[in-house]
C-alpha cells in the first residue's frame, strides 16, 4: 500500500479514537504527530484512475487496467471490498450478505476470464416455489406442469396452457395480471406469480404496468436448470476470493465516501488531493450530479439471517414463497452454493436468510432500478450530462440505472480494454 494511503488511514484512525475512550488531550497529541508527519511528507500520489466503488465493475476495471501498467486507486464507502458480492463467513459458511449471486454466461471468454482468477464450482440454480403446502419446480417446465395439473407429455401441457390463455384472447393486456394470464394462463399466475410479484413490488398486480413481465419462459422439457447458459457456478471459496484476486496489487481504501471527500477536496488530507487522470464512477448517477433533476427510485430488500443447529434446513439454496400470506419472498440456505450431496451434512449447522422486499427510501441500499417511464426520463437527463464528462467513465448498475447480471458486467468491462 502506498504512503498516501497510510497517511490518510492514520488520520482517520486518530479521528475514530477521539470518539472512543482515549482521553481527548492524548488524542490531540497523536493527531499533532501525524499531522506534522503528513505536512513534512506531502508527496502527492499520481494515479491513472480513481475507481469509485469496489464492486464487480470497479474490481474488473482495476484488474485489467493494472495489467496494462496503469496505476489505480479503488475506494469504497463500505467497510469491505466486493460491493454486493461480499460474503460474511458464518459458522464456516459463506453467507451472501447482499443476496444470492450465481454467475452464469454462455460467453466462453467471460467464463475463462473469471476462472483465471478463481476456479468456479458446479452449482446449478434450480429453485423451488412453495404455495399453500405444495412444492413446484422452477422455472416453469414439465415438472411444474405435472405437479400442477398431472399432465405427463409436452402436448398435454401445451393444450392446458392454451385453454387457460383463452380468457385474454383478443384483449390487449392493461396491467401485469392480464399480461401474465395472456402468457401462461390463470393457474400458474395465481399460484406462482401473483403473490410473489405483489410482495416484490409492494403493489397489486392489477396496479402494475404490463411491461414488467415482457415474457415468461416456458419449457416443455423436464429440466429444472433455471438458466439456459452454457456455464454457471459460484467461486470455490466464495466471492471474496474472486474480488481479492481481481484487486491483487491494486491500491484500495474502504470507509471512504467519495461525496464526503468531494466536499472537502480543498483539504490537504482529502483522498482527492492525489492526482488522477480519470475517474471510474460506479455509484448512483443522480448523486454524482447532486440530484440536480431529482432522485431516481429503486426497490430494495431486507434480510433476516438465522443460524440453525441442523446440517440441512431446506435441501437446496433457494425456495420462493409465492403466497401473499407469507411476508418474505424467499429463503436462501447459503451452504448449498458450495456444498453438494453428502458434503452438506459435514457441517452440523446451517445459515438461512429470509428476504423481504421493501420500499426504498434514502439511507437504504438501492437494489433494483424502477425503469418506468418517469424514472427512465429522469435518467436520460442525467445520462445527457455524462456526455460532457471527458474524464469520467460511468459504469455498472447504479451509474447506468439498469439491472445487470454479473456476466454482462464483466463482458462490458472486458470490451473497454
Amino acid at each position: 500500500m502506498q504512503y498516501t494511503i497510510f497517511r490518510d488511514c492514520f488520520i482517520r484512525i486518530v479521528t475514530l479514537c477521539c470518539k472512543s475512550t482515549i482521553f481527548f488531550s492524548e488524542c490531540l497529541q497523536i493527531a499533532d504527530i501525524f499531522r506534522t508527519f503528513a505536512q513534512n511528507n506531502t508527496t502527492i500520489m499520481k494515479y491513472d484512475y480513481l475507481i469509485v466503488g469496489a464492486g464487480l465493475y470497479g474490481s474488473v476495471f482495476a484488474h485489467l487496467a493494472t495489467k496494462q501498467g496503469k496505476r489505480c486507486l479503488v475506494i469504497d464507502k463500505r467497510p469491505q471490498l466486493g460491493g454486493n458480492l461480499y460474503c460474511d463467513k458464518v459458522e464456516g459458511i459463506n453467507v451472501h450478505k447482499y443476496g444470492p449471486h450465481i454467475f452464469h454466461t454462455s460467453n466462453k471468454k467471460v467464463w475463462d476470464f473469471v476462472n483465471s482468477i478463481v476456479e468456479f464450482n458446479r452449482f446449478t440454480e434450480s429453485p423451488v416455489a412453495f404455495y399453500k403446502g405444495r412444492a413446484y419446480n422452477l422455472p416453469f417446465n414439465m415438472n411444474t406442469f405435472s405437479q400442477m395439473w398431472g399432465v405427463l407429455t409436452p402436448d398435454e401441457a401445451r393444450q392446458k396452457i392454451a385453454e387457460q390463455r383463452k380468457e385474454m384472447e383478443g384483449k390487449e393486456p392493461t396491467n401485469l395480471e392480464e399480461q401474465a394470464i395472456s402468457l401462461v394462463g390463470r393457474d400458474i399466475y395465481e399460484r406462482l406469480i401473483k403473490g410473489y410479484t405483489e410482495k416484490q413490488w409492494g403493489r397489486k398486480c392489477t396496479e402494475l404496468p404490463p411491461f414488467i413481465i415482457k415474457r415468461l419462459p416456458v419449457r416443455f422439457v423436464y429440466d429444472n436448470n433455471y438458466f439456459n447458459d452454457s456455464y454457471q457456478g459460484v467461486p470455490i471459496g466464495g466471492y471474496n476470493v474472486l474480488i481479492d484476486g481481481l484487486l491483487k496489487g491494486v491500491d484500495t481504501m474502504v470507509n471512504i465516501d467519495f461525496f464526503e471527500e468531494r466536499k472537502h477536496s480543498n483539504s490537504q488530507f482529502s483522498i482527492l488531493n492525489s492526482q488522477f487522470d480519470k475517474i471510474v464512477f460506479t455509484g448512483k448517477i443522480d448523486e454524482f450530479y447532486d440530484y440536480r433533476f431529482g432522485k431516481l427510485e429503486y426497490r430494495t430488500v431486507r434480510f433476516e439471517n438465522e443460524i440453525l443447529n441442523t446440517p440441512n434446513y431446506q435441501g437446496l439454496a433457494q425456495i420462493n414463497y409465492t403466497e401473499a400470506e407469507v411476508p418474505y419472498t424467499r429463503i436462501i440456505e447459503h451452504k448449498h452454493f458450495e456444498s453438494f450431496a453428502a458434503d452438506v451434512e459435514k457441517n452440523p449447522q446451517t445459515v438461512i436468510s429470509r428476504e423481504y422486499s421493501v420500499e426504498w427510501v434514502d439511507g437504504m441500499e438501492p437494489y433494483y432500478p424502477i425503469n418506468d417511464d418517469k424514472n427512465n426520463e429522469l435518467f436520460q437527463k442525467y445520462q445527457a450530462l455524462t456526455q460532457k464528462e471527458s474524464n469520467v467513465i460511468f459504469g455498472g448498475r447504479l451509474a447506468e440505472y439498469k439491472y445487470y447480471d454479473m456476466a454482462p458486467i464483466v463482458e462490458k468491462v472486458l470490451s473497454l480494454f
